[in-house]
């Protein structure tokens, strides 16, 4: 949206008309891509999505908007709202209208306010419920309820209805389903559908049908016990960081349940070593650190746990399987694939420092925006101040020089020689 065209405020709903909680935002180029700027209406001065001074009403965004001091407004969204932002990217084109099928399931699923995004590329929906614990967004799929600000086209998806409602049941099942699950997930839990299929088909695993406890019990009773005992507690001693333990464990856990996916998270997250980064985001994909440590565990697991073969051969698998990818913590690194897995680690700790820089040098920006806009205002105050000298004060002349040694005068001078 820009000024050009303006909302179409009949098809806003009044219950976020009435909300004092709008900013305005304009296009700026970031690293060389567009990138929405938050600012205050009226002020033009940065906005922030957690700073309630710095929001305003509609009818105060829209007009600001007007002024093409700004490309356009947006919502933000707070914990004193039910109001929940479900964004879709890169799902539109543009040019024909067509909608990719995902997208297209979300929406209809949702059955609330929809509109089309400023880029025209993909859709806004908004709807009230309560967002569900866990990852909020993967891919071109985002779910926000707080402290985030929606950009609002007013370009109403005309099949949906005008009104937000609350479709609690639905964002639920579509969390699940579209945050939560893994295509390693679906195909497992496919194969368990299919009559014959195996439950993982990654590196010829093996379905182990043992309960939680006794799958526990073996692992800890087995050769390695120790280690995966240490592992399980949470003791990282012997690594050299928590990602090398995390994928320790994930290879054990990965040969006990014989390479199923969903059932190594499942474990994990009962471990000591679960935290918060499990979930985050890491790779252009979408898929989470979890996702990929427990990928690459499997992948790196030549031998799977059999219920049905002697115990000795198991044990003896297990260690293979370990040692395969991991260093044991009292022995020493021997083998090129630990070795490859250990770079690969420091090589995302590499990427986690990039984007932690990235976040900074975005904030960077932000805080220079906020300084310029202060500097104008500086700018601005100056020049009214001069015009109320010159107009007190006949004898000055059209430079100001007559008063170049007053307190003002060598104010000035000491502004414009710090800038």
């Amino acid at each position: 949206m820009s000024s050009d065209t303006p909302i179409d405020t009949a098809a806003l709903l009044a219950s976020l008309q009435e909300r004092k909680q709008w900013v305005c935002w304009r296009e700026e180029e970031r690293d060389g891509k567009p990138t929405k700027i938050p600012v205050t209406p009226g002020t033009g001065a940065f906005a922030s999505s957690t700073d309630p001074d710095t929001w305003d009403s509609f009818d105060t965004a829209i007009g600001y908007a007007g002024t093409k001091n700004a490309d356009g407004v947006g919502f933000v969204l707070t914990d004193d709202d039910p109001i929940v932002g479900v964004d879709l990217d890169d799902c539109r084109d543009p040019e024909t209208g067509e909608v990719d099928n995902i997208a297209l399931n979300i929406i209809e699923r949702l059955d609330s306010y929809t509109e089309i995004s400023p880029s025209g590329t993909g859709y806004h929906v908004l709807i009230t419920g309560e967002l569900p614990d866990g990852r909020n967004r993967r891919g071109s799929i985002e779910l926000y309820d707080t402290a985030r600000f929606f950009t609002v086209t007013g370009d109403h998806v005309e099949e949906t209805p005008t009104h937000v409602a609350r479709r609690q049941d639905a964002l639920v099942a579509i969390h699940r389903e579209y945050l939560q699950d893994t295509d390693s997930d679906v195909k497992s839990q496919s194969g368990q559908l299919g009559a014959g299929d195996d439950q993982s088909a990654t590196n010829g695993a093996v379905d182990v049908d043992l309960e939680d406890e006794e799958l526990l019990e073996k692992a800890m009773n087995a050769s390695n016990g120790s280690k995966f005992e240490r592992l399980w507690n949470g003791n990282i001693a012997g690594y050299d960081s928590q990602s090398e333990a995390d994928m320790a464990l994930c290879c054990l856990l990965a040969f006990w349940t014989g390479g199923n996916h969903a059932r190594v998270d499942q474990l994990f997250r009962h471990s000591g070593l679960l935290r918060e980064k499990w979930d985050d985001v890491h790779y252009a994909d979408g898929s989470t650190y979890g996702e990929k440590t427990i990928e690459r565990a499997i992948a790196n697991t030549s031998e799977f746990y059999d219920p049905d073969a002697r115990d000795d051969s198991s044990k003896a698998s297990s260690r293979q399987s370990e040692s395969s990818v991991t260093s044991s913590g009292d022995e020493p690194a021997q083998n090129h694939a630990y070795l490859v897995e250990k770079n690969r680690l420091l090589t995302d700790r590499v990427d986690d420092l990039e984007a932690t820089l990235k976040e900074k040098d975005e904030r960077i920006d932000e805080l220079e925006a906020t300084n310029e806009a202060l500097r104008e205002q500086l700018s601005d105050c100056q020049e009214a101040l001069e015009r109320r000298d010159q107009s007190s004060n006949p004898e000055m002349d059209e430079t100001g020089a007559a008063d170049s040694d007053s307190i003002w005068g060598r104010a000035r001078r000491f502004v414009g020689d710090n800038n």
